[in-house]
């Protein structure tokens, strides 16, 4: 299994009980891993066919729901005792697929398509950078300012202010608001992510 990203929601209750009904039940952690894009590509229709007040009510739905498979794949795979070789490989691929289907489409429901564009590929460059180091030897770099569940958390509040925003005024700053800060948080994460591993390698604590 790959290193894990640190969250607190892993020893809540709620959470352990979740894990452990996955964990008796025929569904594996790769499969759960996969029902994480479904979610984030019904995210994205919604974006890019119904960007209602409701729609993005929705959106925002499928954003947390993104995020629940991403925390149950780990739980189900290692506390659950069913981990596979593929494990490692699932725990990212569909991360990258999920980032990508919400922040595209959010940049089209925005009217700012090069924003979700460049929100989603520097989305991507942080997990280019944590990986890049793990592949270094050090130990993988989850930190913000908008690593993932940063990123999604800014998204889940921009769409719920833009459904307010949309149904009071019939506007959608927030939604730019939301890319605005993804985009510029993710350029600041991967910087700090790589003067981490910079630092590192100066210091020589790379194994070897």
């Amino acid at each position: 299994m790959a290193e894990r990203r640190p969250l607190k929601s892993r020893g809540t209750g709620w959470a352990r009980v979740l894990a452990s009904a996955l964990a008796r039940s025929p569904v594996t952690p790769d499969q759960i891993s996969g029902a994480s894009v479904l979610f984030a590509a019904a995210g994205a229709a919604l974006l890019l066919c119904w960007p209602t007040p409701a729609g993005l009510v929705l959106v925002a739905v499928c954003v947390q729901l993104r995020l629940l498979c991403n925390l149950l794949d780990g739980m189900v795979a290692v506390e659950g005792g069913k981990g596979s070789p593929t494990g490692a490989l699932w725990n990212e691929l569909p991360d990258r697929a999920a980032d990508s289907l919400f922040l595209v489409p959010l940049g089209y429901a925005a009217g700012l398509p090069w924003l979700g564009w460049l929100a989603a590929l520097l989305a991507m460059a942080t997990a280019y950078v944590r990986v890049t180091g793990g592949a270094l030897g050090l130990a993988q770099d989850f930190r913000g300012p908008q690593a993932k569940p940063h990123r999604m958390a800014v998204m889940t509040l921009g769409c719920l202010a833009a459904a307010a925003e949309l149904a009071l005024a019939g506007s959608q700053h927030a939604l730019f608001a939301a890319l605005a800060i993804i985009a510029t948080g993710s350029a600041w994460t991967c910087l700090a992510r790589t003067a981490a591993i910079a630092r590192q390698l100066r210091a020589g604590t790379v194994p070897r």
